[in-house]
């Protein structure tokens, strides 16, 4: 049971000219939701601290010296915001444009819209820039990580260590652009303290961590998330009561993940709930 929490105060804030209410320690980000704003995001986890790595979601805060992160900053009362000022937009297409310059944003949901949003040209600075490009890591049978899409958002090391998992298998490695995600040692996952509960799977936003099946599938070109239906229902394995979401294309399931909003989980697995469905 979900313990009751006291009552917050509510405050208003104006998201481009318009009045808002939400309660106090809302975020930005939270407060343009409720206006109705439209505001990317990519290293956002709804079920995650905020890291304020990506700066995609970045706004612009009347009196403040620079851009805030909307995701992290707390709304405050009488706080005006602007979502779309030419600053903001400025600031995205550049975020944009360097990381779709160094990083294959191919399966990254979202990212073609708002590159094209944005008039982002990724392109301008020349065949010679800078990538993370790198081979697939293919170590085991039940994810793979691709790091060449990897934009070091932090939300698989966050949800593998002290915010959900504690299992602690996996940290950032290196120093600036050399900055990479990896075991300790850069073991194989096989030889880490990886206990495969796909969790960083759940919260990766770019596809460089997916599920075997999923990667397989988009190398054959088979994988097409528009033929596939979702169903939520109760994992069979124990009796905690996890919710699991399975992904069926062709009469298979083809990958499983859990609702973000279901109290007992709060998209966390372990890993017979999220890779244990063969049985079916």
């Amino acid at each position: 049971m979900i313990p009751l929490q006291p009552p917050r105060r509510l405050i208003d804030v104006e998201i481009d000219g318009e009045a808002v209410r939400v309660p106090e320690g809302s975020t930005i980000l939270d407060a343009c939701e409720a206006a109705g704003k439209d505001i990317p995001t990519l290293c956002y986890g709804d079920t995650l601290t905020p890291k304020n790595a990506c700066r995609v979601c970045v706004v612009e805060v009347e009196g403040a010296r620079t851009l805030a992160p909307a995701c992290s900053r707390k709304a405050e009362k009488g706080m005006k915001v602007g979502t779309d000022t030419e600053r903001a937009r400025q600031s995205r297409k550049v975020v944009l444009e360097l990381l779709g310059s160094s990083v294959d944003m191919s399966t990254t949901p979202r990212a073609a819209e708002w590159t094209d949003e944005y008039g982002a040209d990724p392109a301008r600075f020349g065949d010679d820039a800078a990538t993370v490009q790198q081979p697939a890591k293919v170590d085991n049978d039940l994810y793979v990580r691709d790091y060449s899409k990897c934009i070091l958002c932090y939300k698989c090391v966050d949800a593998c260590g002290d915010q959900w998992q504690n299992t602690f298998a996996i940290g950032v490695a290196g120093r600036g652009f050399d900055s990479t995600i990896s075991t300790e040692f850069d073991a194989p996952l096989t030889d880490s303290a990886c206990v495969y509960c796909g969790n960083c799977v759940e919260v990766c936003p770019t596809g460089a961590l997916s599920f075997k099946t999923e990667y397989d599938m988009r190398a054959e070109g088979t994988w097409d998330e528009s033929q596939q239906t979702e169903t939520t229902t109760i994992c069979s394995y124990c009796g905690v009561g996890c919710n699991l979401t399975l992904h069926v294309q062709d009469n298979k399931i083809v990958k499983v993940s859990s609702p973000h909003d279901n109290p007992v989980t709060k998209g966390n697995l372990c890993v017979k709930g999220r890779f244990g469905y063969g049985y079916v």
